[in-house]
């Protein structure tokens, strides 16, 4: 019997959400929404299976996008901050393009995101994505470390 009760509150979700990711309307999509948690709350009040069709109703969780982890472009006073920084490393990180090095810095922030747990393989990444003319295959293990305590400290959300 709950699963007669069910599949119309089911069906609801499946054709909001379908017509979410179909229409670019924003609209459209709360109106449908919103109609199966009310059939299902008031088809099965008090009853341990309504549960289910109050997720169905809630919105979906998204799936995590391309551009996880990446932070906003910094402010000029963040920029000043890195480039200083990443020169007292090594001034050739930067060489005259701070805004290659922020883009760089960016980029690192969201392998600190997808892999917060993987210092070896974040210094590795590091050092492939921090090179020059005169490093092609970067500054080395012990320059990405310092690099990357840099880019965490000065472009990255905490």
């Amino acid at each position: 019997m709950r699963l007669r009760s069910l599949a119309p509150a089911l069906a609801a979700a499946a054709l909001a959400l379908t017509a979410c990711s179909s229409s670019g309307s924003s609209t459209a999509a709360p109106a449908a929404a919103s109609s199966p948690a009310a059939d299902s709350s008031s088809a099965q009040p008090g009853s341990g299976s309504s549960a289910p069709a109050a997720d169905a109703s809630a919105p979906a969780k998204p799936a995590a996008p391309s551009d996880a982890g990446l932070p906003p472009k910094p402010d000029s006073a963040t920029v000043t901050k890195l480039v200083a920084a990443l020169d007292a490393i090594d001034p050739d990180i930067v060489s005259g393009r701070p805004d290659q090095a922020v883009d760089r810095a960016r980029s690192q922030c969201q392998a600190i995101y997808n892999f917060p747990k993987d210092k070896a393989k974040l210094i590795d990444l590091t050092n492939q994505r921090f090179t020059s003319s005169k490093h092609p295959d970067g500054f080395g293990a012990e320059k990405a470390e310092k690099i990357l305590a840099a880019v965490q400290a000065d472009v990255c959300p905490r």
